[in-house]
This record gives C-alpha cells, sequence and structure tokens, in this order.
C-alpha cells in the first residue's frame, strides 16, 4: 500500500523519538529520516522503524462526569495566564519598537503602545469578568 504524508510524518516522529532516547546517532536518523521521507510504500517505512520500540500507549483518562471536573477547573485559568503571557510578549515587541524608533528619531516620541495594549488587556479583563457561553458550560 501506498504511503501517505502523515504515515511519512508518523514514522519521522517515531525516529526523531529514537534520536532524542539516544536509540539513534545524528547520522542514523539523517540517514533513515530522508529514506522516510521518500518513501512510496508502507513498507519501506516499517522497515526503518523496526528495530525501534513501539511508543507508549497514551493514558486513557478514566470515564464519567468526575473525570474531566479536575482538568476543566483548571482550564480557564491555565487558559487566562496563556493570554497575558501572549500581552505580555506583545508589549515586549511594540516597546521595542518604539524604544528603537525614538532613539532613530532622537527624542522620545508619545508611548503609543498603551494603547493597543490598553485595548488588549481591556478585553482579557472584560473576557475573565464575563465569559463567553462556551466557556461558561464547560465550568
Amino acid at each position: 500500500m501506498r504511503a501517505s504524508d502523515a504515515d511519512r510524518d508518523a514514522a519521522a516522529e517515531r525516529l526523531a523519538t529514537a534520536l532524542t532516547e539516544g536509540r539513534l546517532d545524528l547520522a542514523e536518523y539523517e540517514h533513515r529520516l530522508d529514506k522516510a521521507m521518500h518513501a512510496v510504500v508502507l513498507g519501506e517505512l516499517r522497515a526503518l522503524t523496526a528495530d525501534l520500540p513501539l511508543p507508549p500507549e497514551p493514558a486513557e483518562e478514566p470515564e464519567g462526569e468526575l473525570a474531566g471536573a479536575g482538568h476543566s477547573a483548571l482550564s480557564p485559568w491555565h487558559d487566562w495566564v496563556d493570554e497575558w503571557r501572549w500581552w505580555l510578549g506583545g508589549a515586549v515587541i511594540m516597546t521595542g519598537i518604539w524604544g528603537v524608533t525614538s532613539i532613530m528619531g532622537g527624542a522620545l516620541l508619545p508611548f503609543w503602545p498603551l494603547v493597543p495594549l490598553g485595548i488588549w488587556a481591556a478585553i482579557l479583563v472584560a473576557a475573565a469578568i464575563w465569559p463567553d457561553e462556551t466557556t461558561s458550560s464547560r465550568r
């Protein structure tokens, strides 16, 4: 059977795992990866990973209503903190641009990043106070 892009990607991921685990050295990994990316049939991919252990099975979550309670209870805060990390990254970039343009201009320019950062922060605070319907139904 002919290999698909997803099959090649799965083989490449398995080879990368073997490299990080120390099962392959860099030269062997590069050689096998090149062959995997040019593989036409599944048999070629199987031959490249035949001497590697199978990846561990993902752990299954217990079923039931209480199973996802711990995960969903942490998820809104986790997502909210991630949003603020994006905001901080944007603040660093915009402030850097403002600083460089101010130095190049020879005088301090008005701090324009305050406007987009303020709007963005207001949206994040509003989302925390008034969550959308899909977020509130998961809690």
